[in-house]
């Protein structure tokens, strides 16, 4: 059974290899030539779609990346809401909080040594994407709420969550005489009001004077990491946000002078999830970064597959894990449970980084063959070794490698895998962008709610 070798790193932002998917490589768990043919042509139809969207102006996330103004508008409101304060509190669920986290991470947020690299003279960023008594009280009780800033996220302006902990935050601030400053304390970002549509984070912060910014209309929650809802956080944490859309206009460009999905590594991957699904059985998609600072990418990843194409009985389980953590407690299943998992690994170049492995201490612990090496050297080793077992054993599995972790190579990330999520709905005749199962239980939480009283 071959192992495709580790491959090249180029001038291109990253490197996917699909090698470990097909059954040239690891056998008959793998797809075939015909199956992979069939799902191609497929998600061509899509492709064209997308490069029509593209000139007709019908998709404005494929054109995000070329917009500046909001951008000038979000760091000017950032620096206003920025002026003595110590933390900045970010409220928002779902798409309006894991696109900024996984953002946020590149520059070390919530990662253990991860203020190394932050500056530190900016107010220290927190998420609360998710609606706890505790947590929120904590949140509300914890530090001088005189120097607590806090940005509010709500496409709809009518999320019952970010509406809760909206008002809370607001309550609190009143209750510990800060009143007056509230204007200069709160920022918000909803969608415009349109057409009498009540936005009701609108209507709350207006009444008390916050300043807002406009949520793209044309972009979902879950497809808005590289609009101001996401852009926001990452300028919070220092972070370029104009080289952030440069790596992901460079894929919409690939995309778009792509002559098939084999040219196109967003289309390729579409199509492999889908050959894996309809001819092998795959059920879950299992992704894994080699490096602490992709684990919320991963978080958004999930969402974003998940909501956007578990619909009219199809779609597949997304699961997010990490790696090396996770060879020790899903790896088992992985490799000898059922053959149900699809694997996307993901490398970051850090060959000699990190700290060193002292050779003798190394030698006394029975581990010679770290002695001398650097931390990113036994990383790397891991990531390549749980490739080439996978592979052994006959799981289907790609690879996507990049030479660093930045603005613009988080960009190109973020943008392949939404193109991917896009174009596997369209091969699948699914509406990628809407949500009908989730507003549901939205109308049911309402509802107990007014009953309650």
């Amino acid at each position: 059974m071959g192992v495709s070798p580790e491959p090249k790193i180029t001038d291109a932002l990253y490197h996917q290899t699909v090698d470990g998917c097909l059954a040239d490589t690891i056998g008959v768990t793998g797809l075939s030539a015909d199956d992979l043919a069939r799902t191609r042509d497929k998600v061509a139809a899509g492709l064209e779609r997308l490069k029509t969207a593209y000139q007709d102006d019908t998709l404005p996330l494929l054109k995000i990346a070329q917009d500046k103004d909001d951008i000038s508008d979000a760091t000017v409101a950032l620096s206003k809401l920025s002026k003595g304060a110590q933390r900045i509190l970010f409220f928002g669920t779902g798409g309006s909080g894991l696109g900024g986290q996984a953002l946020a991470q590149v520059s070390g947020w919530n990662i253990p040594g991860g203020a190394n690299v932050y500056d530190r003279s900016r107010p220290r960023t927190r998420f609360y994407d998710n609606l706890d008594p505790l947590t929120q009280l904590g949140t509300l009780d914890e530090g001088d709420l005189a120097t607590t800033r806090f940005v509010i996220i709500s496409k709809s302006g009518g999320t019952t969550e970010t509406l809760a902990q909206a008002v809370t935050a607001l309550s609190a601030v009143k209750a510990a005489g800060l009143e007056v400053a509230i204007p200069n304390l709160f920022l918000g970002i909803s969608e415009p009001s349109v057409d009498g549509k009540r936005n009701s984070l609108r209507d709350l912060f207006e009444a008390h004077r916050i300043p807002m910014l406009d949520h793209h209309t044309g972009i979902g929650g879950r497809f808005s990491c590289l609009t101001n809802v996401g852009l926001l956080p990452a300028l919070a944490r220092g972070l370029d946000a104009h080289a952030i859309r440069r790596g992901a206009d460079q894929v919409v460009q690939q995309m778009l002078s792509a002559r098939d999905p084999q040219d196109c590594p967003p289309a390729l991957g579409a199509a492999i999830a889908i050959a894996a699904a309809e001819c092998q059985s795959i059920s879950n998609l299992v992704i894994m970064p080699y490096s602490d600072r992709l684990a919320r990418f991963s978080d958004w990843f999930v969402q974003l597959w998940a909501e956007s194409l578990g619909k009219a009985g199809k779609g597949t389980t997304p699961m997010a894990t990490l790696g090396p953590r996770d060879q020790h407690s899903q790896l088992q299943l992985f490799m000898d449970g059922p053959r149900t998992f699809l694997f996307t690994v993901l490398r970051v170049a850090n060959q000699g980084t990190g700290p060193l492995i002292d050779g003798d201490l190394a030698t006394r612990v029975g581990a010679d063959y770290m002695a001398g090496k650097t931390i990113g050297d036994v990383v790397h080793a891991q990531s390549y070794a749980i490739v080439e077992a996978l592979g052994k054993a006959g799981r289907p599995v790609r690879t996507i490698d990049i030479p660093s972790l930045d603005e613009e190579h988080i960009g190109a990330l973020l943008m392949h895998f939404m193109l991917e999520t896009i174009l596997a709905g369209f091969a699948l005749d699914i509406d990628p962008f809407d949500q009908p199962a989730v507003e549901l239980a939205k109308t049911l939480t309402r509802k107990k709610l007014s009953e309650s009283n």
